[in-house]
């Protein structure tokens, strides 16, 4: 029997949920201004700042209110940022920080769950690895998935049914099912992981399903979704339920890729390279300014540059421990698994998802549970060398979690973004607010969303005509692209072409012009400070000769 009285505990268990909440949030805050800005990252901003680009609005007055970005992407983060943009403004800071602090209240949520149903060794074991997680934390601090809410959201409305089972209070089972219909108008591919929720509880915990299924209860849990999942459900009301009948298209031609992906998910490798540039795309890479970015440094050499952490490896251990778990306990990770299951293998035979980091961290934090509940039940099953030997185990799972995190923050220092991520596009708006121009024209994707972010709206942004991107014109193709290069006042803005996402597009233009008596007239090309030139500023104007 612990010598120390269950309060003591309590707090201490606390109080190190607490730290690792911390940690999290200051590595967060360590890594924002490392990169620039990507296009899915600011795909709310549509729905806040011209040109509007929202898919489905609802008129209140003389306002819009976004209620759907895409088809299966809802207008929730566009809602929750709009308070905060108008009064803090836009920046990096702006944009990653309030996603962070939704992380991190996360797993504080997780820490809260684990707590009520699996006690407070396994919360602080859960708690403790995902906060170190390096994959949770740079996909929710630049939340191009977006993420962020979705884990929110989740986990909140799986702790307050939780309670609704342990207290029998309908309140609880209204938030909690509020939530998760929240989480569904968010992005509605939450529709796997709450699938594989539902799936896993029938099979898990049946009589205490069966138990609590009321005439008053379920029509409290369908009011609740209803409600939450309200705009998805209206906008799919008119357009024939385009979300859950445009959006699924069978393909298992890459399960095997999309389960490599899975891997790197959990293990830690899966954004190098993707996210960060290496050392032989960056030719100037930068030395550490300031003693946090000398003690990166030197962490990561002296630890040999890890990119991969032993958070795969713990969770195949717990699988080897489930032998020693029992009860409830045993339920509980078997729950984990089968919705993990479920989830995963609608991503997997779905086409064009489940071959990126963001959609598999979409099964985060089941992994940590699992080996949250094996560890805890294991350690005490094993005697009184148990919870030391665990508590060893974890910290050294942690500390490998916080070196990964460290060569991200590292890398990013030293070779700075990717293709997709570059810091070029912070000068490149600073250079546009002062270029003189009717319309600014974006020949590739991912520049007018951050741009449009950046400037809230202020620039004349718009997209090129789809007729650049075409081998072969038409008539009226031909007039559309006369009209574009010949009026005055349009600046052009491309990727440079080693840079491009749809690659051609800019050089077709060109090319139409030049075979129509214009000529390119180069206003500025922008590098990232890496020694990589992203961008370049055009206009045309009429008359024979390069550019």
């Amino acid at each position: 029997m612990s010598l120390v009285p269950v309060h003591t505990l309590k707090r201490l268990t606390t109080a190190l949920a607490c730290l690792a909440c911390t940690f999290f949030i200051l590595a967060g805050l360590a890594i924002i201004p490392q990169l620039g800005i990507e296009g899915d990252e600011t795909l709310f901003a549509a729905g806040i700042y011209p040109p509007r680009g929202e898919l489905y609005a609802m008129r209140i007055g003389h306002s819009h209110v976004p209620l759907m970005l895409m088809t299966y992407v809802g207008a929730l983060k566009s809602w929750l940022y709009t308070p905060i943009l108008s009064t803090f403004g836009t920046g990096p800071y702006t944009l990653r920080i309030p996603v962070l602090l939704i992380g991190a209240v996360s797993v504080w949520v997780f820490f809260l769950l684990l707590r009520r149903t699996a006690g407070d060794l396994a919360a602080l074991i859960g708690c403790g690895l995902l906060a170190v997680d390096s994959m949770y934390l740079v996909t929710i601090c630049f939340d191009w998935g977006p993420v962020a809410l979705q884990h929110l959201l989740i986990a909140s409305g799986a702790l307050y049914i939780v309670r609704f089972f342990q207290e029998r209070q309908p309140r609880w089972l209204f938030w909690g099912f509020f939530l998760l219909g929240l989480a569904m108008w968010d992005k509605a591919l939450a529709v796997w992981l709450l699938s594989g929720m539902g799936i896993a509880t029938l099979l898990t915990f049946p009589r205490q399903v069966l138990g609590a299924i009321t005439r008053r209860n379920v029509g409290i849990a369908v009011l609740a979704f209803i409600l939450g999942a309200l705009p998805l459900l209206a906008y799919n009301s008119k357009h024939h339920w385009v979300t859950f009948r445009g959006n699924f298209h069978r393909d298992t031609t890459l399960i095997a890729a999309k389960a490599t992906f899975l891997m790197n998910t959990a293990g830690g490798p899966g954004l190098f390279g993707w996210m960060t540039s290496e050392d032989f795309q960056t030719p100037d890479p930068h030395s550490p300014d300031g003693w946090s970015q000398s003690a990166s440094a030197r962490i990561s050499a002296i630890a040999r540059h890890p990119r991969q952490h032993l958070l795969l490896y713990g969770f195949c251990l717990a699988l080897v421990l489930l032998p020693l778990v029992r009860g409830l306990a045993l339920r509980i990770v078997v729950f984990s698994l089968i919705a993990m299951a479920v989830a995963w293998i609608q991503m997997a035979i779905t086409a064009n998802t489940g071959a990126s980091v963001h959609h598999t961290i979409l099964l985060w934090p089941f992994p940590e549970l699992v080996i949250a509940v094996s560890f805890a039940s294991a350690a005490r099953r094993l005697g009184r060398a148990g919870i030391p030997a665990v508590a060893v185990l974890v910290l050294i799972m942690m500390v490998s979690g916080a070196l990964v995190i460290n060569e991200y923050y590292a890398v990013m220092v030293r070779n700075g973004g990717s293709q997709g991520w570059n810091s070029a596009i912070f000068p490149l708006s600073r250079y546009l607010k002062d270029v003189p121009s009717t319309r600014i024209v974006c020949m590739d994707w991912g520049i007018m969303e951050p741009l449009q972010f950046l400037n809230q709206g202020a620039l004349p942004l718009a997209w090129a005509d789809d007729a650049v991107a075409k081998q072969e014109l038409t008539d009226t193709d031909r007039r559309h692209l006369l009209d574009l290069i010949s009026t005055p006042g349009f600046v052009f803005l491309a990727h440079t072409r080693k840079y491009e996402v749809f690659p051609g597009r800019s050089p077709n233009l060109v090319k139409f012009a030049e075979s129509s008596g214009y000529r390119r007239e180069m206003l500025k090309v922008v590098d990232d400070g890496f020694g990589r030139d992203f961008f370049e500023v055009y206009r045309f104007v009429h008359g024979s000769g390069g550019g």
